[in-house]
């Protein structure tokens, strides 16, 4: 990582800009990660703000949670706040400080892979409402974000893998031969991690610059997200399937919407088997009955990405060629899903 991050931290808290700072922690982040932080960045004066993790608690409540206790402390239009955590956090910090007095300033310093490689760049704030994924939300860029992959340390294996599967889909996006998909593979997740969070986020940073109100190309970053969000949502309603982190949704949304690119625009089967299998490596499977199907189906009407009652999907001609707005048939989704559980 860059060694003048906290430097360069510093010297923005330390400029006169702000007149109070606070801090955003959940429990997990507060034993594991303030210190660190802390000690790095020479912080001394601040107030510190509290949230329970996790996506159950990414909701409008634990805004409120952090609008009251802004307004306890009697922060100003000219207070920071710096969000510390992973993407959960930063989604629900960034929309907080958006929308207290009209904005105030945030900046978000990632714990997780995920949060490294996506979740904490591009703007994108927001809560989820009645367990529907980011429906309440605005675009607004942080003041900075702060890589640093030491706190990749403090998080168990399970939370670690849960960010690669962004990676891999950023890997799908880039027609970079030196980042796409075959270069990724030939990497090792855990030894080559700074290499891995300053590149790979760096394809979603080039994205954003070019599209940041997600108007037009942005849409490709959601590649698996159209099915995954819904995965997502339903297993935190089903009473079957136990509640999945946002990674393991998203890498069964990669593997279906693969798989209906490769029934619509003829994505070579080859390179589906091939991702198929590698994150199988990473990633355990479930398997699907025909009413979780459809109920995940239903959800999908939800996506922040339709319009004019269409589902619509990013699919790929091949790696690092996405197209988007692409409209899916009930029965190709249905297939899919039966690639997913190995049934085709």
């Amino acid at each position: 990582m860059k060694s003048d991050l906290y430097s360069t931290l510093t010297e923005k808290i330390n400029s006169g800009n702000f007149s109070s700072i606070f801090i955003l922690v959940d429990e997990n982040t507060e034993k594991y990660c303030l210190d660190i932080f802390l000690q790095k960045s020479k912080i001394e004066s601040f107030n510190q703000i509290n949230i329970p993790s996790g996506e159950s608690n990414k909701n409008i409540e634990s805004c409120i949670s952090i609008w009251d206790q802004l307004n306890s402390f009697k922060a100003d239009r000219k207070s920071l706040l710096i969000n510390l955590g992973g993407g959960v956090l930063t989604d629900i910090g960034g929309f907080a400080a958006s929308t207290y007095l009209r904005g105030i300033s945030f900046i978000n310093v990632p714990t997780t892979l995920l949060g490294m490689v996506d979740a904490a760049h591009g703007g994108k704030t927001g809560v989820d409402f009645k367990l529907l994924k980011n429906q309440i939300g605005v675009f607004n860029e942080p003041l900075e974000v702060l890589l640093d992959n030491e706190y990749l340390k403090t998080l168990s294996k399970e939370e670690y893998v849960n960010g690669y599967a962004e990676v891999v889909k950023h890997s799908l996006l880039t027609d970079k031969s030196a980042l796409n998909f075959n270069s990724l593979v030939k990497l090792d997740l855990f030894k080559d991690s700074e290499d891995i969070i300053n590149n790979y986020s760096q394809i979603k940073n080039e994205i954003v610059e070019s599209d940041k109100y997600e108007s037009n190309i942005r849409k490709v970053l959601n590649l698996g997200h159209t099915i995954g969000h819904a995965v997502e949502s339903y297993s935190h309603i089903s009473e079957r399937i136990t509640d999945l982190k946002h990674g393991e949704a998203i890498v069964i949304g990669m593997i279906t919407e693969l798989y209906i690119s490769h029934k619509k625009l003829n994505f070579p089967i080859k390179d589906l088997l091939g991702i198929k299998e590698h994150l199988s490596k990473y990633f355990g499977q479930i398997s699907f009955s025909e009413s979780d199907i459809d109920q995940i189906y239903d959800l999908m009407i939800y996506d922040k990405k339709n319009s004019s009652n269409k589902i619509n999907f990013v699919l790929l001609n091949e790696i690092g060629d996405p197209i988007v707005d692409q409209t899916v048939s009930s029965d190709i989704f249905k297939e899919s899903f039966l690639f997913y559980n190995d049934l085709l």
